[in-house]
Formats: C-alpha cells, sequence, structure tokens
C-alpha cells in the first residue's frame, strides 16, 4: 500500500462522500476508509492518523448538520424535514460516536440545546396562533429527556412545550 495523498481525488472526494452523506455518517464514514484503503478497486492507500481523523470530522460534521436540520422551524414543512424524534435518535447517534471516537460533544450540545429552545418557542407561538398544527412527532417524556441531555431543565423550556407533544404522554 502506499501512504494517502490528502490532495488525491480519491480522498477529496471520500470528505465529501462523508459530509454529504444520508442519515448515518458513520457508514459513509466506514465505506470510505474501505474503499481508500482495502477495496481491490480502491486506490490502496495507508491512511495517517491525521486523515482518518478528517474523515471522522466530516461524518460529525455531517451528523451536526441532519440534527440541526430537524431543528429549524423553516424546515417544517419540507420534504427534507424528518422532526424531533428523528433529531433526537440522530442526537444519539452522534454523541455515541463522538465518545467513541474521543471527539467533544460539548460545543454541540450547546449549539444544540440553544437550537431547541428557539424551535420549541416558534412551535409554541405557532401552534396558540392557529398558524399550524404542532409538528411535533415525539412524546413530552422523550422531549424532556433530549432537553436534559442538552443541558436542559423542564422549566427553562418554553411554556407550552408539553402541550406540543402528540398525546401529552
Amino acid at each position: 500500500m502506499t501512504q494517502a495523498d490528502p490532495y488525491s481525488a480519491d480522498f477529496h472526494d471520500e470528505l465529501l462522500i462523508v459530509r454529504h452523506s444520508g442519515e448515518i455518517p458513520e457508514v459513509a464514514l466506514h465505506g470510505s476508509l474501505f474503499f481508500l484503503s482495502c477495496d481491490p478497486e480502491g486506490p490502496g492507500v495507508t491512511l495517517s492518523l491525521e486523515e482518518t481523523l478528517e474523515l471522522k470530522k466530516m461524518a460529525v460534521e455531517r451528523y451536526r448538520e441532519i440534527v440541526k436540520r430537524d431543528l429549524d422551524p423553516e424546515n417544517r414543512d419540507k420534504g427534507i424535514y424528518r422532526g424531533l424524534a428523528r433529531c433526537i435518535a440522530n442526537w444519539q447517534r452522534m454523541e455515541l460516536f463522538c465518545r467513541r471516537e474521543n471527539f467533544s460533544v460539548e460545543p454541540l450540545r450547546k449549539e444544540t440545546s440553544n437550537l431547541l429552545i428557539l424551535f420549541i418557542k416558534n412551535e409554541v407561538v405557532d401552534v396558540v396562533q392557529n398558524n399550524r398544527s404542532s409538528s411535533v412527532n415525539c412524546g413530552r417524556a422523550e422531549l424532556k429527556s433530549f432537553a436534559e441531555k442538552l443541558g436542559l431543565q423542564p422549566e427553562s423550556l418554553p411554556e407550552g412545550w408539553s402541550e406540543l407533544c402528540p398525546g401529552n404522554c
């Protein structure tokens, strides 16, 4: 095997593939690692720790992007929107990935907690003003648990948050 050239087309392409992958960036990451190093049709390179780290960072960025996507009120009526239930699942995947890879999740936690508060504020206003029905697709306990994982206490959530949940359970 040869050493990877961080500026090679193959490496650059794989960075983009991981960064713009689907719902589970880890799958794309492992596919890229296999292609670059082991796939008989790949370049057969030995990735440095820095190159592997760069690919892993792309996976974290993709996770971050999909979590943010479902906390953006502008996306609620778009086909890309998956709702808070999927946001929570993606947060959990990202958190586990970061823990396994020794990445700090704290900057992501702060950003996500701020986005969750803004999302809920927006949702409460829209629902109360009868502009729309709630787009929250997770239960009260699940939303409360997610907020707590983000470092938020239920009393710090916008008033009316629990009424947004389907069935209020």
